[in-house]
């Protein structure tokens, strides 16, 4: 996926099993962030730095929505420690981020392994990409920040 694409319109299941679709944020513009694991040091800096610009995010029209590939029961169980008030999509089928090219082929001290890409996708009212932000950029204890500035 790339600027100027649009989202796909089933994003997938929520923690709770409810649909994901990209039209229940028509008019909104939506921040779409994919993550490696709940609870994990760095997920939880990310997944905190949103919560706590919730509010600002609301406010100029942005929607939240996290997506990992761990189960619903581990979503719950992190969305409950950290209070998130966003919905954080079950992609335990690796569906969405392989579509979104966000799953993948990653070296980590000399290993090969697959894993998820910490990326995060925004998207205008209608749901088409106008930014991207890639692994080696996002900075996860002021990703709000940079999301908001990026609207400046």
């Amino acid at each position: 996926m790339e600027i100027g694409d649009k989202l796909p319109e089933f994003l997938g299941l929520d923690q709770d099993g409810n649909e994901v679709k990209l039209s229940d944020f028509q008019g909104k513009k939506l921040v779409l962030y994919i993550y490696p694991r709940d609870s994990t040091p760095g997920c939880t800096n990310e997944a905190c730095n949103l919560r706590d610009n919730y509010q600002s995010m609301l406010d100029k029209g942005y929607a939240v929505v996290g997506v990992s590939i761990q189960s619903a029961e581990s979503h719950k169980k992190f969305i409950a420690k950290y209070n998130l008030p966003f919905p954080l999509i079950a992609d335990t089928d690796k569906k969405l981020v392989e579509t979104l090219g966000a799953y993948g082929e990653k070296k980590m001290y000399g290993k090969t392994t697959m894993g998820t890409f910490r990326t995060t996708f925004v998207t205008d009212e209608n749901g088409v990409i106008t930014e991207i932000f890639r692994p080696k950029q996002i900075k996860v204890k002021e990703h709000a920040q940079q999301i908001l500035g990026s609207e400046a």
